[in-house]
């Protein structure tokens, strides 16, 4: 298996908000409600069987870019992944606030 990022486009309904998110070969989360879902072993390949909901539940920021946590609703694993420019900035504060979390 590929350790590299598979580059993927794929549009996608959010199953958690139902916004239609266009992809742009790196979108792996929806930029209005920031959740995700568990398809992925390694970015991009899409290759989990589990398929759960990805809860935000944290914001870092590292060498000066937002990187959200991510943890699995259904089997528990914990990934993380870099904000997007499109992403809602009202949303990763939220998550900051709600968690009361952001690591500088």
């Amino acid at each position: 298996m590929s350790r590299r990022f598979q580059k993927r486009i794929e549009d996608f309904t959010c199953a958690n908000c139902g916004s239609d998110v266009r992809g742009g070969g790196y979108t792996d989360h929806c930029p209005h409600c920031l959740w995700s879902r568990h398809v992925d072993v390694m970015p991009g390949d899409r290759a989990s069987d589990c398929g759960g909901m990805m809860k935000p539940v944290e914001v870092r920021k590292q060498r000066g870019r937002y990187v959200i946590v991510y943890r699995c609703q259904r089997c528990g694993a914990v990934k993380k992944c870099r904000a997007a420019p499109e992403d809602s900035p009202d949303m990763l504060a939220e998550v900051m606030r709600r968690f009361g979390r952001c690591h500088p």
